[in-house]
């Protein structure tokens, strides 16, 4: 190949080059043009490794032209490049313009589940009868949640709190009520006592429209001198008119729980079908809201407490039944079911 024929080869591949990067019309085809050209496999690319086939004469001319020719090639893309991604870059702005006439969206807040909004409500009512509110594990030793609640290891009703145990070296398991910090609290303080306690429970039984395998419970305690089965009373009767208001009906009846001495149960004429009975209270037109009752000496001895010296009483009030008379569900496995159609009717933004 003679020197003429190498030169006019760059000339006509220039021309088409030159030609060609006018043409592009975008960042796609610019790249396409670079790849053609000056690429591992481009027509520049390919002609400067074939050098080495020319004569001794012919090379030194033929490599100077061809990396002049790379070096005007390479300077002239990069302008193009830079002025067809300016362009692209306003194209974009104009149509991601933000119409500042337009209205705002509107934020999407988080609220306040229905079972938060009665502990909050359930905690301010007790501050204001001079409790304090206090927070237990959830994962319990049998001390606590058994032993030290008058429920030994061979009482029967052990059985009836069966709950889901813990592989550990000592007996743990998920406690079944929150009554565990009754023992928890005396153990730090002496008297005089007044605590409540919110939080979850667990217990393995049969779940229906009133019952579920895990709620929500708030124990509450008061210990000191000459406290009787009256102030009890009184107590939730109050909290009753806070949460209901006068109109509803509040009902005691005679129970059992080996940490009470006596013990009754606590509920009220049923807000769902307004005491006619419904599925919810079993047609009976009540609902128990919870257990109470006077503490069992063996409680307050096991604390180190005096019985003859001190009394006090505890109560366990069901914070899941307490929310359904308040939101009408029917239904207490709907708080935990996670259906924003339901939540979202009873959710309280912050």
């Amino acid at each position: 190949m003679s020197p003429t024929s190498v030169q006019d080869q760059l000339h006509a591949m220039r021309h088409r080059a030159l030609a060609g990067l006018d043409d592009a019309a975008g960042l796609a085809a610019i790249t396409d043009w670079e790849r053609s050209f000056l690429g591992a496999k481009g027509e520049l690319t390919t002609f400067l490794r074939g050098l080495g086939a020319l004569s001794a004469e012919e090379r030194p001319l033929a490599g100077r032209a061809g990396n002049a020719l790379k070096v005007e090639l390479t300077k002239a893309y990069e302008a193009k490049r830079t002025t067809l991604a300016a362009a692209a870059l306003d194209r974009r702005l104009d149509a991601d313009a933000v119409d500042i006439s337009l209205p705002g969206r509107r934020p999407v807040f988080g609220g306040s589940h229905p079972l938060s909004q009665v502990i909050d409500e359930l905690s301010e009512i007790f501050a204001l009868l001079g409790y304090q509110t206090v927070f237990g594990p959830e994962v319990e030793t049998a001390r606590y949640n058994f032993d030290l609640l008058n429920i030994p290891a061979d009482h029967p009703a052990r059985d009836v709190w069966d709950t889901l145990h813990v592989e550990a070296a000592e007996e743990l398991v998920l406690r079944t009520h929150t009554s565990p910090m009754q023992a928890r609290t005396m153990e730090r303080q002496p008297p005089p006592v007044r605590v409540v306690v919110p939080g979850k429970a667990f217990r393995y039984e049969a779940q229906d429209a009133s019952h579920e395998w895990m709620f929500h419970q708030l124990e509450g305690l008061a210990v000191d001198t000459n406290i009787t089965m009256s102030d009890l009373k009184g107590t939730l009767a109050e909290v009753a008119r806070q949460l209901f208001g006068p109109a509803r009906k509040i009902r005691f009846r005679c129970d059992f729980f080996p940490f009470t001495e006596p013990g009754v149960d606590f509920a009220i004429d049923c807000a769902i079908c307004d005491g006619r009975g419904c599925r919810v209270c079993k047609q009976t037109g009540w609902l128990e809201l919870g257990g109470a009752g006077m503490v069992h000496p063996n409680v307050l001895r096991g604390v180190g407490y005096d019985p003859d010296q001190v009394s006090g009483f505890a109560f366990g009030l069901g914070i899941d039944r307490i929310a359904m008379m308040r939101s009408g569900l029917d239904d207490i496995r709907a708080f935990a079911a996670n259906d924003l159609r339901v939540l979202r009717q009873f959710a309280r933004v912050a």
